[in-house]
């Protein structure tokens, strides 16, 4: 009897790609295929106030290539999240530890788009076991070392 993979959904911006994305990913792909949903620039900069680092199609093309992602899209232009998650129709939507977004906001979406069979779950355990486990710390220490950098060859 053939076994139909479950679809996972996980959503993020993937900007300066490190090891607690792949642990997100690998967790998914242990319960199905893995779509993967990458944040627009725009919609970036409205949530979080600065553009990422990396371009959106650079950041595509970067979590596309990760062993267990079977598809990376786009997110959409208008931040609209769940035209997306309607047109994939996943049977589960992981999210990870350190998203702001609540399990009930994401499942009040699907609600309205219909969806009510999809799951929603929360990655609990942020994957921590460097120091520098988010994009954020990773450009913090960058800006950092070349202030330190600055400061050392300007004496």
């Amino acid at each position: 009897m053939l076994k139909i993979k479950k679809k996972v959904v996980v959503t993020g911006t993937f900007d300066l790609l490190h090891p607690g994305h792949s642990f997100l990913i690998n967790k998914a792909a242990k319960l199905g295929e893995v779509y993967v949903i990458i944040a627009r620039d725009a919609n970036v900069k409205k949530f979080k106030g600065t553009y990422p680092t990396i371009t959106e199609d650079q950041r595509l093309e970067m979590v596309q290539s990760l062993k267990n992602v079977k598809k990376a899209v786009m997110g959409m232009q208008d931040s609209d999240y769940f035209k997306i998650i309607e047109e994939i129709n996943p049977d589960i939507i992981m999210l990870g530890p350190n998203q702001k977004i609540s399990i009930d906001m994401v499942k009040e979406g699907l609600k309205e788009k219909d969806l009510k069979q999809v799951e929603v779950i929360r990655l609990e355990k942020l994957y921590d076991k460097y120091e520098l486990h988010s994009s954020s710390l990773i450009k913090q220490k960058i800006i950092n070392n070349s202030s330190k950098y600055k400061k050392e060859n300007s004496l």
